[in-house]
């Protein structure tokens, strides 16, 4: 039977690009590739440095300089502040590190409000300045410093960041941060979907720490976790701030990708007021993937928009079992194959065609998928 999508997606395919193999989507040379490679989507304002580490080189960079409000990045400066001269062994107390590892894997925000409060608040932000030599980060703006989440933060400085935890931190320092980045959990513990961006645009290894602010979020959840407060950080975002946009939704990736974490990724973005979380982590996702980075592996397969809310990620191709995860509400997703299953019912619609999605390790039905046909016309079977 022929499916024709409700509403929203009765028209056509919403389908960016195919990639048959990740080779079809391998990053180009630099040299190949036009001046512009940056793909930003219309209506978002982004920032994006990546840096090469073995070349010791920018492949990609745009509005490198631009503060942004960090969101949830800013929990990177939070860990190192507290592990910053903590003696030759660098060892992390054990309540300390029961606090660190979900603030690193899971942006728990409970754990950075501790250390903001316990450790001074803007002045880790001043001390951190000062200790990597940042040049766009500053401390929440006046009547906002309570707020970790409205640091002022760059493209070019969270590389700095990395690029110290890499180099130059304590190896202690450098494997406790960036092995908890690497195992970056896909719900946090918000509830929030929070492998957008590098950790969907790329096979691992990859680190990530991602952010996201925006009272138009409430759609992002994943699993059964229960969304937080919208801005992350609880506070009520003023109409206009001096040099940072505290209004529009955002949403940021960054971390490292590729083997010996190659290369460093910051990508920040705001969004239109009012913008759905599933649009925001589509458009970062498209963004992501039209960079230049060096050391990355696409994941194989085709590119589809979703919708319904929070679609159930199935184990096996039926709905039988609790679900391992449920999808943002219209996000777009990578479909490696797909197969016939049991019949899943949307009255008057219905479809046996299931979708396996590698980077969730599990199946949504396609009568989710915005395709015109039960069985998606370009992807092979599984």
């Amino acid at each position: 039977m022929r499916l024709r999508i409700l509403a929203a997606a009765a028209t056509m395919l919403l389908f960016i690009g195919a990639a048959g193999t990740a080779a079809a989507d391998a990053p180009t040379p630099r040299s190949a590739r036009t001046a512009a490679s940056v793909q930003v989507p219309a209506g978002v304002t982004a920032a994006v440095a990546v840096f090469d580490r073995r070349s010791g080189s920018f492949t990609e960079q745009l509005n490198t300089s631009t503060a942004f409000r960090s969101a949830s990045v800013v929990k990177l400066l939070l860990a190192l502040d507290f592990l910053w001269d903590r003696g030759p062994d660098y060892g992390v107390p054990a309540a300390d590190r029961a606090r660190l590892e979900p603030m690193l894997r899971s942006s728990d925000d409970k754990a950075a409000n501790y250390y903001w409060s316990q450790y001074g608040g803007p002045a880790i932000i001043t001390r951190m300045v000062g200790r990597l030599g940042l040049k766009d980060t500053a401390p929440p703006p006046l009547g906002q410093e309570g707020f970790w989440g409205y640091t002022a933060l760059s493209a070019r400085d969270t590389v700095t960041i990395y690029r110290y935890l890499l180099d130059s931190a304590p190896a202690p320092v450098r494997d406790f941060v960036m092995g908890n980045l690497r195992q970056s959990t896909r719900c946090a513990s918000d509830g929030f979907d929070q492998h957008f961006g590098i950790a969907g645009a790329f096979e691992k290894p990859w680190a990530v720490k991602q952010g996201w602010a925006g009272s138009s979020f409430e759609d992002g959840t994943c699993g059964s976790g229960a969304a937080a407060s919208a801005t992350r950080t609880s506070a009520p975002a003023p109409s206009t701030a001096a040099d940072v946009d505290l209004t529009r939704p955002a949403l940021h990736t960054t971390g490292t990708v590729g083997p010996d974490d190659r290369s460093i990724v910051a990508v920040f973005t705001l969004h239109p007021v009012g913008t759905s979380y599933g649009k925001a982590y589509t458009d970062i996702g498209r963004l992501t993937r039209s960079l230049n980075v060096p050391g990355a592996t696409r994941p194989a397969g085709w590119w589809y928009g979703t919708w319904s809310d929070h679609v159930n990620v199935r184990r096996n191709p039926s709905t039988d079992g609790s679900p391992l995860t449920q999808l943002p509400a219209g996000v777009e997703v990578s479909v490696g194959c797909q197969t016939q299953g049991q019949v899943v019912s949307v009255p008057p619609y219905t479809n046996d065609w299931w979708a396996y999605l590698p980077q969730y390790g599990g199946w949504i039905s396609n009568i989710y998928i915005n395709s015109p046909d039960n069985r998606m016309p370009d992807v092979r079977d599984c």
